[in-house]
């Protein structure tokens, strides 16, 4: 007995599903009787043993007979004994009217043989030849044809019904839906949650600014109003969650959804793209909550895929900070593109884990290999890159926050310069065709050590060009929404937490994108450089934090500044309030993508960078942080770090007004 039979409830379903075939053909075969009975009943007013009207003995029984083997293999020769009466739809009814036809036609032509070609086979089987002529003058057979169609029909909408409705009435304390759309996809969104056992979700009606559509019913379900109320709406029917199917909405009709709904408690939630919609691939359990990424207004990225997998396919690739935000991300897109080899360079194993495990799930005929390491490590770097052979690499790996690397800057030195210069060392020492370097906004004009090395690390890839034929790019961009020490997952635990949420400046901005939109142009201004370059990915319109952190209050189902406080901390040490994508005197090339521009920047020596570096590493561990940034300004002159700033701030709580 299968694990489902043995949960389901009553002989019923269980008999069902362990001789499904065997039920559902006698089931048929049953339809295929009633039809026949009431095609004759109707023919002849219901007159059944009158002895002028013998049709119940003397005719009904040997034509069903006749009927029963030639629609019972009529309709498996058609296939629809292996349809599932429970999800009956209307191709479901067309292909019984088909199938029904065939039969018909069919048991037709077989009676007019038997009658007139094999008498003697009816003279056996009927008494006189009255009835035989009044059955061909009768419309017995478009009757049956029709009443098969009514009765088989009919069976499985009743089984739908079942369970569509009379079953999920005996479900207590569904979650309360309304539904934003009544078109297509509304219309499928609510017929998924119709056909899920058990049933979590009570649609308790649409929302439609589509005048044709208002006042309507959508399989049972009325269309409440226009969107202007769903406010009103939501509190009037206790609404749970808003389902927003409307596969082209922009963030501006979200965000406008979201802000009615402030104070409500009502979640939000959005539909799969609108072919998934069309193709009928959309699901409930695809259906996800509304980010705060559907509110950026980021358009979606368009990649030259030729371009990307001429540089991937059947090649060893090698990824440094592969269990981190971005590297892990490259990791699943890079793996897409058919490499060869896929090279995971981590040095916190648990992260590593996972991704390794993540992309063998997926991807199990590529050639995946972990290597726990640090970037600093120049042996273990040297022992790696001459066994695996990597024909690209990107660099990933970083420290990232700019509070902990003010407080230590000596392990930003010697991660983020030390560690880069080491990883494209070991490239030219191994003959690595390109290195693309992944950077940030944060090395325009520096404010912060995490800058300021990101800067410097430019600088080395930069000076080193072409050396021993590795071509090495550098990729800059801002913040990515969602990744490991952002904005993003402090507000929404804070929120958890019933705030406050801390903003520590009421102007300060920042440029987002997506984690995935990241991965995705780095691999694309990978494949477009030739060597030297440093790509400016183009991050839209800055986004001030405050508004963020509002938003996602409101996505919550909450008030900002009632529900959950906004409190002001004060700008920590090395933070800008505006960042930069080029500098003042340098500027922004275009591209052949629209979303990559190439930065003019200045030439280095190389010779004073590789010096500079010397020092910086050398100092790294002992040297007071005052005089590490003094050495960091000696190379990167346009650093300015904030004076006189505590090394740890001291948040003061301020209420946003």
């Amino acid at each position: 007995m299968s694990e489902e039979a043995s949960n389901s409830p009553g002989f019923g379903p269980e008999l069902m599903i362990r001789h499904r075939m065997s039920v559902v053909v006698t089931a048929h075969g049953i339809l295929f009787a009633l039809a026949l009975f009431a095609a004759f009943s109707l023919a002849y007013n219901f007159r059944w043993m009158l002895h002028r009207d013998r049709w119940l003995l003397d005719l009904y029984l040997p034509l069903l007979a006749l009927a029963l083997p030639i629609k019972l293999l009529v309709f498996h020769w058609t296939g629809q004994y292996r349809g599932s009466w429970r999800y009956v739809g209307l191709r479901d009814l067309l292909s019984v009217i088909s199938a029904s036809l065939v039969g018909t036609f069919v048991f037709l032509l077989a009676y007019f043989l038997l009658e007139n070609g094999w008498q003697y086979a009816f003279d056996e089987l009927l008494i006189d030849r009255a009835p035989t002529r009044a059955l061909r003058q009768s419309s017995v057979f478009s009757l049956d044809w029709a009443a098969t169609i009514a009765f088989v029909s009919g069976a499985r909408i009743l089984v739908r019904f079942y369970y569509e409705d009379i079953q999920r009435q005996r479900l207590s304390n569904p979650n309360r839906v309304l539904i934003v759309g009544a078109g297509d996809a509304g219309e499928a969104v609510l017929r998924e949650l119709l056909r899920m056992r058990p049933g979590p979700y009570e649609c308790v009606g649409f929302l439609d600014d589509d005048a044709p559509h208002l006042r309507g019913r959508i399989h049972g379900v009325e269309i409440l109003g226009r969107t202007a109320g769903i406010r009103e709406i939501c509190m009037d029917h206790d609404v749970q969650e808003v389902f927003i199917a409307l596969p082209q909405a922009t963030p501006k009709t979200i965000r406008s959804l979201v802000e009615r709904c402030q104070g409500t408690g009502v979640l939000f939630r959005t539909i799969p793209p609108v072919s998934d919609v069309i193709e009928g691939r959309v699901q409930v359990s695809q259906i996800r909550e509304v980010d705060i990424a559907d509110l950026l207004g980021r358009e979606p990225v368009e990649l030259d895929t030729d371009e990307i997998a001429q540089q991937l396919r059947g090649r060893h690739v090698l990824v440094t900070g592969a269990g981190g935000s971005i590297g892990s991300e490259m990791c699943r897109q890079i793996a897409g593109f058919l490499p060869n080899r896929l090279i995971l360079l981590e040095r916190a194993e648990n992260v590593l884990f996972e991704i390794d495990r993540e992309l063998r799930g997926k991807h199990p005929d590529l050639d995946i290999i972990p290597c726990v390491a640090d970037i600093g490590d120049s042996l273990r770097l040297k022992t790696i890159f001459e066994k695996e052979k990597p024909s690209i690499v990107f660099h990933a790996a970083a420290h990232k926050h700019v509070p902990m690397m003010e407080i230590n800057p000596g392990e930003a030195i010697k991660n983020n310069i030390g560690g880069t210069a080491m990883i494209a060392d070991a490239c030219i020492e191994a003959g690595v065709e390109r290195m693309v370097l992944i950077s940030t906004d944060k090395a325009v004009n520096p404010t912060s050590t995490m800058g300021c090395t990101k800067r410097v690390a430019e600088m080395y890839v930069q000076g080193l060009g072409g050396s021993g034929g590795t071509q090495f790019v550098t990729v800059r961009f801002g913040n990515v929404l969602g990744s490991s020490g952002s904005v993003v997952p402090i507000f929404r635990q804070q929120i958890e937490d019933g705030g406050p949420v801390t903003v520590t400046h009421p102007e300060m901005q920042r440029f987002f994108m997506t984690i995935p939109e990241a991965a995705q142009l780095v691999l694309q201004a990978g494949a477009m450089g030739k060597g030297g370059e440093i790509y400016v990915l183009h991050m839209g319109e800055p986004v001030k934090i405050v508004d963020l952190a509002r938003d996602m209050i409101a996505l919550s189902g909450l008030r900002p500044e009632v529900d959950i406080e906004v409190a002001f901390t004060g700008v920590r040490p090395g933070e800008k309030l505006f960042e930069e994508l080029s500098s003042e005197d340098e500027h922004i090339g275009d591209t052949a993508h629209p979303k990559i521009g190439i930065w003019k920047h200045r030439p280095e020596d190389p010779d004073k960078i590789r010096q500079g570096i010397d020092r910086l590493i050398k100092m790294a561990d002992t040297t007071p942080n005052g005089q590490l940034q003094e050495e960091l300004k000696h190379l990167v002159p346009e650093y300015t770090p904030a004076a006189d700033e505590p090394a740890q701030p001291t948040p003061v709580f301020e209420p946003a007004p």
